[in-house]
């Protein structure tokens, strides 16, 4: 397989703020559960060059949206901590963070908000995180426009309405420098212990089963380190997906775009964030991979030789926006493993029709 950078472009036609502002009149959720992806494809289709086909990529996703949802209270600086985690009041919580961010910097909502917010990841299957992680990699790269700070305070107000937090067991020794036998994280990943029960329940449900996970992220002290190993554990996760994507193809792409929406925030945060951030990625991924494990790998090879821009054209074809994201972060992580777990993604997820 032949690559080519993976790096991002800038959308400087405004398409992507169109798709914003038309999104944010539909709520981050359908069926009282399933996540809204529009908002967060659109952003990596945009990133990765295809801005040209984003509304044609919405119009098909259309049917899948549900208007935005009623308000019931405001929240305020008073009474947040009685309305976190209560999905009953997304609505009042976009309505918060708009305000915040319409009133003092993004950067600074974010840090003050992102300590809060950080140990209640895993609550939406860890959506609303990653929709966070696709806004500040817009506001990072480009100009800070009206729909992409609003953006921002869709993705914040989410997640405090889904905010759910898990408790685990950490076991065994921690393993960061890595060995002959490979990367510290891809080791860790192979030594996480499947769920029982694998074959029922959804996301909460096999969460809840997830008892303990191995020592890994818990050793490091260093901001930079923490950085390091982040990075490590999102190419990790998106290799392993070739290979054991098909324990769950839609649920095992999480692994790997959980922690990458963390990596793709630090560079916003103050650095004293960043080692609470590996740990809190670290359980989300390790957390799916207990839950979505298939019970033997496969031997994958990739069908042929692939640009990193092929593989994009190949995933919006494609057009699943799990599918979508994935390769998204594929790119990010940029090597020929990762192109080809990407490519295993198009070959066994569902096509968006």
């Amino acid at each position: 397989m032949t690559t080519t950078s993976g790096s991002t472009s800038r959308d400087t036609t405004g398409t992507l703020d169109e798709a914003l502002e038309r999104l944010h009149t539909t709520g981050p959720e359908r069926l009282g559960r399933l996540t809204n992806h529009a908002p967060m494809a659109v952003e990596a289709l945009a990133a990765r060059g295809q801005a040209g086909a984003v509304h044609r990529w919405l119009d098909l996703y259309a049917p899948k949206l549900e208007e935005f949802p009623a308000s019931l209270e405001p929240v305020t600086g008073a009474n947040w901590q009685a309305a976190l985690g209560d999905p009953r009041r997304a609505a009042d919580w976009i309505a918060y963070f708009t305000r915040e961010t319409a009133e003092r910097p993004w950067r600074d909502v974010l840090a003050e908000w992102w300590p809060r917010l950080l140990p209640g990841m895993y609550g939406g299957s860890t959506h609303p995180v990653i929709r966070v992680g696709h806004a500040v990699r817009t506001l990072l790269a480009g100009e800070e426009t009206d729909p992409r700070v609003a953006e921002l305070a869709h993705g914040l107000g989410y997640w405090a309405a889904r905010h759910h937090t898990v408790s685990v067991t950490l076991t065994g020794a921690a393993a960061l420098p890595g060995t002959t036998a490979g990367p510290a994280a891809a080791l860790a990943l192979d030594a996480v212990t499947p769920i029982a029960e694998r074959d029922s329940g959804g996301f909460p449900t096999r969460l809840a089963r997830v008892t303990a996970l191995p020592r890994w992220a818990d050793a490091v002290s260093d901001p930079d380190t923490a950085r390091l190993r982040l990075t490590e554990l999102v190419a990790a996760a998106t290799h392993r997906y070739a290979t054991h994507g098909h324990g769950e193809e839609t649920m095992l792409v999480h692994a790997a775009t959980a922690p990458n929406a963390v990596l793709r925030t630090l560079p916003a945060l103050p650095r004293t964030l960043w080692v609470p951030s590996l740990a809190a990625a670290w359980t989300a991924s390790a957390a799916v991979t207990a839950m979505y494990a298939p019970d033997a790998p496969v031997d994958y090879q990739a069908p042929g030789t692939f640009t990193a821009e092929e593989v994009v054209e190949r995933a919006l074809a494609h057009g699943d926006e799990h599918v979508i994201k994935f390769t998204d972060t594929a790119l990010d992580v940029g090597d020929e493993r990762a192109l080809t777990a990407a490519l295993r993604a198009v070959e066994i997820s569902e096509p968006l029709v």
